[in-house]
């Protein structure tokens, strides 16, 4: 079919040409030369001739996509100047030449050498020209011609897009405007109807139209519920040469989508829910979740829940879950199996969005009816009282009861009670309780003064189920009796002066009582009843709880009488009165003009008073005097006996002998431990000799045990043995060290007064001579010069 169309439009566009050639020629060539003759041709046989002008046209038609398997023809150059010998040669240039357009440069044929896109350039700019051959020149001059390509109907109209997405909320009116859709046409819309686009809907009838000339889609049901479908596909043709038979097409696919809108109730897929619930319930449980449906979505969906009305409206509650739109059913109020077993509530839910639009549709909301059932369990006993106050005398007799509490058990079964005291709240068991009754009871006397409030906990425990407890705080108050006697409130140190005057206030005192009457304390002072009239002070009651104490007569006198003992009666007005005595010390002491104390008796109470500011710095100069000569002194000495003990070695560097020295004397007779110069003479003695426990070496090392001498052999002898000893002696110190013997030797003419042999001696020796020698000997004497009863 198509392909008879072009040729069709083939002939009718050779039929132009053949038609219309000639009006145009001559209005293109008016300003040509009149004496030239230029013909064009279409056909080889036939020549149009025409007068005052060399070159004969204006422009050309040529059919887009030709198909046929020669070049298409376009047409001829010719000028009257060629004479048909070939001298002449024609030239063409511009859009095209050569390329898409070639000429017989000896004819002046133009063919199109190429199939041509009227979409791609509808419209080609050549220019012609006739050269001589032989001369190079041209014979006539340029000439500009137009080569216009007719349209054919080759392009299908095309839409923007391949697929469109649109929405239109649902229960639209018929009408409502849904997305408009465009298809363009490439062919020339100025030639024919190749590109005359019309819109038909090929699918999504009957819901959806198309406007044929705009493209807008819109809806051609009335209320359409995206609840029953909410996707459509809509298919739209657009088809040119204005819809006719023959014309090209092209489709697009627009996916439609219902929105929702608030048209639907919720609505309670069951009338009745049923729930169940313990009596013992903290406050707040959850029982259970109840649903409302609701066909729409998102915020159209969203539904509120409330109790309408009800038993149990007071007892329970009903909370909106936003995530899941359910209403739940909590608790509101203790349970009570034994009260009430059986709730009925009426919960409504509706929307929270509602559309006016649809008001008209009916209530947008929705009830059903919730039945709970409170489920007996076994529970603690109750108390009849958040807590207990009881307020008892703390004179109260031990045993006596002072006060009850009482529980009960709120079960069906009513199973007895027992109470205790929990002891961890009465450390004392100053406390117990009757455990059939509840009766508390004292155990222990009370005292407000050292313990007034006291709290404890009782326990009650069912006797059959001891798991089942309640415990219930209970504050005792004690009361307090008047069983304290009032006293000074402190130790008075008072004073009266020698010239005091009759009528001076020397103190005021004041008393506390440990008791805390509710009136509060009122107290009273009067003389004791012994010694009613005091001829030196007089007692006057303030009225104020204080009282002041008066001289009764001019002057006193610490010759005479020192100290004065001052005994006051005080009482309370309480029930039963209370009453002390209280002693005041009064001393009598010298006081200047103004009646400050100087001194009491003897002795200066208040020096510092007498001294002036000099005074006590010049004392306080002497003392820090006297300290830092005693800590000069003590240093002094200190460094005295440093000097006097010299190190064995001074530095590292010092390697000169040392010589080891100990100033050590004898202890007398009863020095059992000392050195022995008999030692000397019996070295066996020597190795088998202990340290001394009285004096420790000063050596760094230990003694070096010898290979005994079994022989009794002469001091001299020994000291060279040793010396050989210590010479070949490979622990010996890496210094030269000397040891020194002092030894008197065997005998001396003078005799010798050491004791050092005296153990050794086989009878006693005569010191009466001691006591010829002076006073300095006389302790020596008066110890060994003595009778044996004596030195006992």
């Amino acid at each position: 079919m198509r392909t008879y169309h072009c040729l069709s439009l083939f002939i009718w566009t050779y039929m132009y040409h053949t038609t219309y050639a000639i009006p145009f020629q001559e209005k293109g060539n008016s300003d040509l030369p009149s004496e030239r003759i230029v013909g064009l041709t279409q056909d080889d046989g036939k020549m149009l001739h025409r007068t005052k002008r060399g070159w004969m046209w204006n422009q050309f038609f040529l059919l887009e996509e030709y198909t046929g398997t020669d070049t298409q023809y376009v047409g001829k150059l010719h000028t009257d100047q060629d004479k048909g010998d070939g001298n002449l040669k024609y030239i063409l240039t511009g859009d095209g030449a050569g390329s898409l357009f070639v000429i017989d440069e000896n004819t002046g044929d133009i063919h199109a050498a190429k199939k041509l896109d009227r979409e791609e350039k509808s419209l080609y700019v050549l220019r012609a020209k006739a050269i001589d051959r032989k001369t190079g020149r041209q014979v006539e001059p340029e000439s500009e011609f137009i080569i216009k390509i007719h349209d054919i109907n080759d392009n299908e109209p095309k839409f923007t897009k391949d697929l469109y997405t649109a929405s239109v909320p649902e229960m639209s009116g018929v009408g409502t405007s849904v997305i408009q859709v465009t298809a363009t046409d490439a062919d020339d819309a100025n030639y024919g109807n190749s590109a005359k686009v019309v819109y038909s809907i090929l699918q999504g009838q009957p819901y959806f139209s198309v406007d044929p000339e705009s493209g807008i889609i819109k809806t051609a049901l009335p209320d359409m519920s995206r609840e029953n479908r909410e996707q459509y596909q809509v298919v739209i043709q657009a088809k040119d040469m204005g819809g006719q038979m023959g014309g090209l097409s092209g489709t697009t696919t627009v996916n439609i989508t219902l929105t929702d809108v608030n048209n639907n109730p919720p609505r309670f897929p069951q009338s009745t829910y049923q729930f169940h619930s313990p009596e013992s319930v903290p406050l707040g449980t959850p029982l259970g979740r109840i649903k409302a449906n609701d066909p729409d979505v998102g915020e159209n969906a969203e539904v509120e829940y409330s109790i309408a009305e009800g038993d149990g409206a007071d007892m329970f509650d009903v909370i909106t879950d936003k995530d899941t739109q359910e209403g739940i059913i909590t608790v509101k109020q203790n349970l009570d199996f034994e009260n009430k077993m059986l709730y009925t509530l009426k919960v409504d839910a509706s929307n929270t969005h509602p559309d006016p639009r649809f008001l008209h549709l009916g209530p947008f909301k929705d009830t059903a009816v919730v039945k709970i059932s409170v489920e007996d369990i076994d529970e603690p006993p109750v108390f009849s009282k958040v807590f207990y106050l009881i307020e008892v005398d703390e004179d109260v007799k031990e045993g006596s009861i002072i006060g009850q509490v009482t529980a009960y058990d709120p079960d069906a079964m009513n199973n007895l009670i027992k109470y205790s005291v929990d002891r961890h709240t009465d450390m004392d068991r100053i406390f117990s309780i009757h455990s059939e009754n509840g009766s508390i009871f004292t155990l222990k006397p009370l005292d407000r003064e050292s313990t007034p409030w006291h709290n404890i906990t009782v326990t009650a425990t069912e006797i059959n189920n001891s798991k089942q407890s309640s415990h219930i705080p209970v504050f005792i108050r004690i009361l307090d009796i008047n069983d304290h006697a009032p006293e000074f409130a402190m130790y008075y140190e008072t004073y009266v002066c020698e010239n005091a005057k009759s009528g001076q206030l020397i103190q005021t005192v004041s008393v506390m009582d440990k008791d805390d009457p509710p009136r509060g304390h009122k107290f009273f002072f009067e003389p004791v009843p012994e010694f009613p009239l005091n001829p030196n002070f007089t007692i006057v009651d303030n009225k104020d709880n204080t009282a002041g104490i008066m001289t009764r007569k001019d002057g006193y006198s610490r010759n005479k009488m020192s100290t004065y003992l001052l005994p006051i009666l005080i009482f309370d007005n309480d029930y039963p009165i209370q009453s002390s005595t209280g002693t005041l010390t009064i001393r009598v002491c010298a006081c200047d003009n103004q009646g400050n104390m100087q001194s009491c008796n003897a002795e200066a109470l208040v020096l510092s008073a007498g001294l002036s500011t000099g005074a006590l710095i010049a004392i306080l100069l002497c003392v820090i005097i006297l300290l830092v000569i005693v800590i000069l002194l003590k240093f002094t000495f200190l460094t005295i006996r440093q000097r006097k003990k010299e190190p064995l070695i001074i530095s590292k560097d010092d390697v000169r002998d040392n010589i080891v020295t100990y100033n050590d004397e004898g202890g007398g007779e009863e020095d059992t431990q000392a050195f022995d110069i008999g030692t000397l003479r019996n070295p066996e003695a020597r190795e088998d000799s202990k340290l001394r426990r009285d004096v420790m070496p000063e050596t760094i090392f230990q003694i070096r045990r010898t290979v005994p001498l079994w022989e009794n052999i002469d001091v001299q002898d020994f000291i060279h043995r040793r010396l050989k000893e210590n010479d070949s002696d490979p622990s010996a110190p890496p210094y030269d060290s000397l040891a020194t013997y002092a030894y008197e030797g065997n005998d001396s003419i003078a005799d010798s007064l050491s004791s050092l042999e005296s153990l050794t001696a086989d009878c006693n020796q005569d010191y009466d001579y001691l006591s010829d020698w002076g006073p300095r000997f006389k302790k020596l004497a008066d110890m060994y010069g003595g009778d044996d009863s004596d030195r006992d």
